[in-house]
């Protein structure tokens, strides 16, 4: 069993992983930034894991809040047992997984070992954040084209998995943020957005996961690192369904704006911490 310490550790990285994955302001930034308050004393390929595999503890909290939009399958007979717009919605999903999937097997390794770094996430922070605060501003008077994620259409799904793309190559963009924004920018609602973004995470950051797994091996696991990486994954989950509670009312009357402020600040923060005292 692993020491008290790191158990509470643990669920700490829980708790800031499912607040941040659903907010637009980078949940890898914040991450990099508690580990350099807080390290997990685990070996580093372990540590590469959990801060990958915690995720799917969120995924799993976007399944059971919005379970009956996933499941594509009914159990009325007039329907006859397929729900078409569910399978509709998630091919749409499916394209705008292709650009990330693409990337991420030509040029994975290459781009988290140059862009991995307190610099790239400090800078990706702010750009984004004065981005979020530029769009709004002007979009406050635009109406949206699309406001359900039923109205998403097959091109603008391949078009927000582009703008996805920042995110996997600048860590600290945001997955939820670049895709967010990207879709404001097509005209879609704020409302439609985040939805197809916690939707769009499923495959994204399941797959991450299984992939991580995958390589460092079932059979590589202690009890000590099973029992860390479940506390994670178990707080980010709860954590992940007030949040994403929250979120959905905060977007019906509010706009990103805030998050915009908070992300040049944080970013402006770890930039000073890291070049200056580290």
């Amino acid at each position: 069993m692993p020491a008290l310490v790191e158990i509470i550790k643990a669920a700490i990285f829980g708790i800031v992983e499912g607040i941040t994955e659903w907010l637009p302001v980078s949940s890898t930034g914040h991450m990099i930034l508690l580990d350099a308050f807080m390290p997990l004393d685990v070996n580093k390929d372990f540590k590469d894991l959990f801060l990958v595999v915690i995720q799917l503890g969120a995924i799993l909290a976007v399944v059971v809040y919005f379970w009956k939009r996933l499941w594509p399958f009914s159990s009325k007979k007039e329907n006859h047992f397929i729900k078409k717009d569910v399978w509709s919605m998630w091919f749409k999903v499916l394209v705008a997984c292709i650009p990330a999937v693409i990337l991420e097997m030509k040029w994975g390794d290459v781009i988290e070992e140059k862009f991995y770094n307190y610099t790239v996430v400090s800078i990706a922070l702010i750009v984004v954040g004065i981005l979020f605060v530029i769009i709004e501003l002007v979009n406050q008077h635009r109406v949206p084209k699309m406001n359900t994620v039923a109205q998403i259409t097959y091109p603008t799904a391949f078009m927000i998995g582009v703008f996805q793309l920042a995110a996997a190559i600048f860590p600290g963009t945001s997955r939820s943020g670049a895709t967010i924004l990207g879709a404001l920018l097509i005209g879609v609602s704020r409302t439609a957005a985040a939805e197809f973004t916690f939707f769009l995470a499923v495959p994204v950051m399941f797959g991450a996961s299984l992939v991580k797994v995958a390589d460092y091996g079932l059979s590589s696991f202690s009890q000590s690192e099973m029992v860390i990486l479940g506390v994670g994954m178990v707080t980010a989950f709860f954590v992940s369904i007030l949040i994403i509670r929250f979120l959905m009312g905060y977007i019906r009357k509010h706009n990103f704006i805030p998050f915009g402020w908070y992300r040049i600040l944080l970013g402006t923060f770890v930039l000073l911490y890291f070049g200056l005292w580290v």
